[in-house]
């Protein structure tokens, strides 16, 4: 059984920050694995996307698809996650709880002021403007966490939560078998 970390939060809530500095701290091996990676390593034609060369609402049911089920693939071969990612389409939640089952996932909502998500969104330049307020409006509604974060509590503050919350392995949440 893998462990699993999952923050779930809008864009620019700070869910990488947070991870990241869990994983320094936290005392297994885990890994952190984000949607912004595979972005960010070229593996997507992110150009031919912008240009309208590719369509990305063609592309994206089998990116997602391809990412949830290499996610699955990770934590059935023993690799404990810290996983960022936001649940913004209709049958996912559902979709990773099923295939997360075996699992033990402890799943964060990771929540930040709207003002401060539409600076930081703005400041990044690598969203759409607009995603940020739409995550905040939609993201949360009808799930059930672990743990709740503010991520203007400072990552610091953040991290100990989580890893105090997560040690004492009561679960609850829309992962949790039985909710």
């Amino acid at each position: 059984m893998a462990q699993i970390i999952f923050l779930h939060g809008a864009s620019s809530s700070g869910k990488s920050t947070i991870a990241r500095e869990l994983q320094a701290r936290i005392e297994r091996p885990f890994w952190h694995i984000s949607i912004d990676h595979l972005r960010d390593s070229g593996v997507l034609p992110l150009s031919r996307f912008r240009s309208g060369e590719f369509a990305w609402a063609e592309s994206r049911k089998a990116f997602f698809d391809g990412f949830h089920a290499s996610l699955v693939a990770y934590a059935d071969t023993g690799n404990n996650l810290i996983l960022e990612h936001i649940l913004d389409t209709p049958g996912w939640l559902e979709t990773l709880s099923g295939s997360f089952a075996q699992h033990d996932v402890f799943f964060v909502a990771v929540h930040c002021p709207l003002e401060l998500l539409i600076e930081r969104e703005s400041a990044r330049g690598d969203r759409p403007l607009g995603s940020a307020k739409r995550d905040y409006e939609t993201i949360h509604l009808g799930k059930t966490y672990d743990l709740e974060l503010n991520s203007t509590d400072g990552v610091n503050a953040s991290v100990e939560k989580v890893l105090k919350a997560w040690r004492r392995a009561e679960r609850c949440s829309s992962f949790s078998h039985g909710s």
